[in-house]
């Protein structure tokens, strides 16, 4: 992967964190244990920092950033979306940001919160713990059920495995030409969509 310090900015990536070979480290970035990296993630500390703490995860294609003097910082088991945009704000414990989402300059994702896919996060906004967020710009929808946050922690302890599988096992190879008999797949019993 793609590590790059500017001046003395270095990225700190804990040996147990998967960081794909396509993500981009740039700077005052640090990411703590457990943590899953995903393709063409970008990471760039030039300005403020970016922590990411214990557990988390940040999907493809997802930008994190900051303005001077402040931090984008992602509390522990957060869980961001493909494709979504963190700027300079917080996401506390256990909150998910979906996929394509914006999540603006010191705004304040309460812990165990959702903020929905492509909803936009405007500067300051900030919501309690167990919202669920919605809409350009966001508002605040409603409060969380218990069965809704158990879906969300499920989903961010898959990416936690995921880290592992990754560590284990994911390496660069050429691709098969044919389809191989009994052609495994990924089984998870687990799964709460599992039919």
């Amino acid at each position: 992967m793609p590590v790059y310090a500017i001046e003395d900015l270095i990225p700190v990536i804990k040996s147990n964190s998967y960081v794909h070979p396509s993500a981009e480290i740039i700077g005052d970035v640090i990411i703590e244990e457990h943590c899953y990296i995903g393709p063409n993630a970008v990471l760039r500390g030039d300005f403020g920092t970016i922590h990411v703490h214990h557990h988390s995860n940040i999907q493809d294609n997802c930008v994190l950033h900051s303005f001077p003097n402040y931090s984008a910082i992602l509390k522990p088991f957060s869980h961001v979306g493909h494709g979504a945009i963190l700027h300079g704000c917080t996401v506390e414990e256990n909150a998910l940001i979906g996929i394509n989402a914006v999540i603006m300059d010191e705004a304040i994702i309460g812990s165990e919160s959702i903020v929905a896919a492509s909803s936009f996060v405007r500067a300051k906004f900030t919501c309690p713990p167990r919202s669920m967020v919605m809409g350009t710009p966001a508002k605040i929808i409603k409060t969380l059920t218990e069965e809704e946050v158990k879906w969300k922690t499920s989903g961010t302890n898959e990416y936690v495995e995921l880290a592992k599988r990754s560590l284990e096992s994911m390496r660069l190879i050429e691709a098969l030409t044919d389809v191989q008999p009994d052609r495994p797949s990924y089984q998870d019993s687990n799964h709460p969509l599992k039919s």
